[in-house]
């Protein structure tokens, strides 16, 4: 989401055009990473040595939540943060600016 921020901010983007162009930007490194942590679980998880009985289900969870995990990052949290957008209030927006353009103006103390 803070790269779909960035893109709203420098691009002058809509929410929806953001999501637009950020979700794709991401979606490789996000399937690159959860892919390689499923194969590295994977041989763990269809281990059948001795020990196994203690291995298998800790990879199983890793698989199992990886997976969720992925699924949560590439569909539901692009849809939350596209309703939950709906409830953004800018109404403060103007008054931070002249906050800060204040706080920039103000000569800084010095302890001697």
């Amino acid at each position: 989401m803070d790269f779909t921020n960035e893109r709203r901010k420098k691009l002058g983007l809509s929410l929806r055009e953001a999501l637009l162009d950020a979700c794709p930007v991401r979606l490789r490194p996000i399937i690159m990473t959860s892919t390689a942590t499923i194969a590295g679980a994977l041989p763990i998880a269809l281990a059948t040595g001795a020990g196994a009985e203690l291995m298998v289900p800790m990879a199983v969870a890793v698989i199992g939540g990886v997976a969720l995990s992925t699924f949560l990052t590439l569909f539901v949290v692009p849809c939350f943060y596209e309703l939950m957008s709906r409830f953004e209030n800018h109404s403060h927006d103007a008054e931070l600016k002249e906050a800060l353009k204040l706080l920039g103006e103000m000569p800084v103390e010095t302890k001697s």
